[in-house]
């Protein structure tokens, strides 16, 4: 009896053993499954009622706002008219303020388009505003080249924060700012940058920028909200020099006179 079982119990040992070794063979050659942290957005992609924004509340276009939409609707097909939802949705954010529920279902009646599709378009692209924001709608770049570029995006997202007293996706109390740090603006060559309501700030320095933000205030605290007082957009005074669109900080390196192409054509009248 013992004869029989010592080799039985020999050939489980073997098994055992082999399927050991190739379960630790497998284990060095599968690669382990990694995870990241989610890091969901700040913006909700439903809707909530609030007092200031839900369906009860009317919204119409104003008359000059309605010729501007006809204008816009001629440059599509008739049954392509939906395409035209984003610069519809543009138009509305500029009167009402922000894209509430009312902009989106009165974009979609006049363009004969379920609602639900215009909330799909509102909550993708981050230019729709669903909330509120401030006179001054201030935007940080903080992707790589504006971190690198001149004093750095870190810099600037600081003063920023100094001199409002807010933090990102946030208000100051008065309604002047809202504050958002944001990626690529597409001014790398111009950094550090903000873009605040349509206009874009470059070459930025914390001095600069504070100035900005102070000129700014004054602005919208004026009795009349004088546009004119507003900084001129573009480069800033970078060390003492003042450049224009992407130029060389230093100046121009070429192309300093007018360049005379009349000169250069052929008399013949031949190309």
């Amino acid at each position: 009896m013992a004869s029989k079982l010592i080799p039985s119990a020999a050939r489980q040992a073997t098994r055992s053993l082999s399927r050991a070794t190739k379960s630790r063979q497998t284990q060095q050659f599968t690669r382990p499954l990694s995870t990241t942290p989610q890091r969901r957005s700040e913006a909700m992609a439903v809707h909530r009622n609030t007092p200031i924004n839900n369906p009860s509340i009317p919204f119409s276009f104003t008359d000059q706002n309605k010729a501007i939409i006809d204008e816009i609707l001629k440059r599509y097909p008739p049954q392509y008219k939906k395409a035209a939802v984003m610069p519809l949705l543009d138009v509305g954010q500029r009167q009402h303020g922000f894209t509430s529920i009312s902009v989106m279902n009165e974009v979609a009646r006049l363009l004969q388009m379920p609602p639900m599709r215009v909330y799909e378009v509102a909550t993708f692209y981050s230019m729709y505003n669903r909330d509120p924001v401030g006179k001054f709608f201030v935007q940080v770049c903080t992707t790589s080249p504006c971190m690198l570029g001149g004093c750095g995006s870190d810099v600037i997202m600081k003063t920023c924060e100094e001199e409002l007293g807010v933090h990102s996706g946030a208000t100051t109390e008065d309604g002047i700012f809202t504050l958002l740090e944001v990626e690529c603006l597409g001014a790398c060559v111009n950094a550090p940058m903000v873009q605040i309501n349509d206009d874009y700030y470059e070459d930025l320095t914390p001095e600069t920028m504070r100035q900005l933000l102070k000129a700014l205030r004054e602005v919208a605290k004026s009795t009349n909200m004088d546009l004119e007082k507003i900084p001129r957009p573009g480069p800033q005074v970078y060390e003492g020099v003042q450049r224009m669109t992407c130029e060389p900080r230093p100046g121009k390196t070429s192309l300093h006179d007018v360049y005379d192409h009349k000169a250069h054509l052929r008399t013949d009248g031949e190309l």
